[in-house]
């Protein structure tokens, strides 16, 4: 879930992945493998650096950490809330996104 939560920051702030990256500190070819389904994991140091430019909390973050086998009902629970809010957030984006827009963001 993190790809999807990831691109959905650097989306909302409008920015595209190499400013992104350029802001981070990172290359642009691993902002875009951390935002693919099945791209590489982004590290805590990573986590921390988006946490610090965009000015929240790390912990709202790891909220969005994959657990492929969840045990109890609180995990399944999280995991539910979190896949509906990165929905609302994917539909956010999608109906905000200017119409007549020159610009892509990536």
């Amino acid at each position: 879930m993190y790809h999807r939560a990831l691109k959905l920051i650097r989306q909302y702030h409008r920015l595209s992945q190499v400013e992104l990256a350029a802001s981070l500190g990172l290359s642009k070819s691993f902002i875009s493998e951390i935002e693919k389904q099945d791209g590489k994991r982004p590290s805590i140091d990573v986590l921390e650096r988006y946490a610090s430019y965009f000015q929240i909390p790390l912990s709202s973050l790891l909220l969005f950490a994959e657990e492929t086998e969840a045990e109890g009902f609180n995990d399944r629970a999280r995991i539910y809330a979190v896949g509906k809010v990165l929905k609302m957030l994917e539909w956010i984006e999608e109906t905000t996104k200017p119409e007549h827009s020159s610009e892509t963001v990536e």
